[in-house]
């Protein structure tokens, strides 16, 4: 028990949003990726505009809407600390809660701050939580490398049976060092990822990450078995998010 106790206060808190002050996202900590991105998604991701991301009742409120915004169809968010904040090693930690209905594509995940450089996946992506409404009762957890990723269909990760997920708040976290990522969800282990050969195309992560937080409409995955337009508005929302690393 000291031991655990020891390991446990290794751990300092050096940034985090409780998501507490009503409005738009805190500006120093949170920017957007607009545009139709990637994936064949459905959605428009909007900039700062309060129909698509608003804090409300202590929450971040990620909202897809099919509103025409701009011409497009369906407008949603997606946050990002890409030019606020970046970290190598450490733990992140965010608690939240999924939306559900076909076509729904909530995420929490990371991208390598050298993206505009080396392009992905050279980069590294880690999926810290992935959730599809067509399958309402799984989670996933993947990782993303130059050697292991979706397209050449060598991505590693697991995928967990989730009852009743969209309908309760649950915990989603890593901890990575310059050895392993290991990810959790409500404190359980669910997932390890091993620096197992030491090289870049296996393991990009020893340069730093950036969070993103959105959620997508259709695509490639989350969009296999159509659109339900009875999900609209959706709403991810996120209750906090949190970093620490080792001193």
């Amino acid at each position: 028990m000291m031991l655990a106790l020891l390991a446990a206060s290794t751990w300092q808190l050096v940034w985090q949003d409780e998501f507490n002050e009503p409005g738009l996202p805190d500006p120093s900590r949170w920017g957007y990726d607009t545009g139709y991105i990637a994936n064949n998604e459905a959605q428009w991701y909007s900039g700062p505009r309060r129909e698509n991301a608003r804090i409300e009742n202590g929450h971040l409120v990620i909202e897809a809407r099919k509103d025409n915004f701009g011409g497009h169809p369906i407008s949603s968010a997606r946050l990002t600390t890409a030019s606020t904040a970046t970290w190598t090693y450490g733990k992140i930690e965010v608690r939240a809660k999924v939306p559900t209905g076909k076509g729904t594509w909530p995420a929490i995940w990371t991208l390598g701050s050298n993206i505009n450089k080396v392009g992905w996946p050279l980069c590294g992506e880690i999926d810290m939580m992935e959730f599809v409404g067509y399958d309402p009762e799984h989670a996933h957890f993947n990782v993303h490398t130059k050697a292991y990723n979706h397209v050449l269909k060598t991505n590693k990760g697991t995928t967990i049976s989730v009852p009743k997920m969209s309908e309760g708040f649950h915990t989603y976290a890593i901890e990575w060092d310059a050895e392993s990522i290991t990810w959790f969800m409500d404190g359980k282990r669910v997932f390890s990822f091993a620096n197992e050969h030491k090289t870049e195309a296996e393991w990009p992560f020893s340069e730093p990450q950036y969070l993103i937080l959105n959620l997508a409409i259709g695509g490639d995955w989350g969009g296999q078995q159509g659109i339900d337009d009875s999900i609209f508005p959706a709403k991810f929302l996120v209750d906090y998010v949190r970093v620490y690393q080792k001193k």
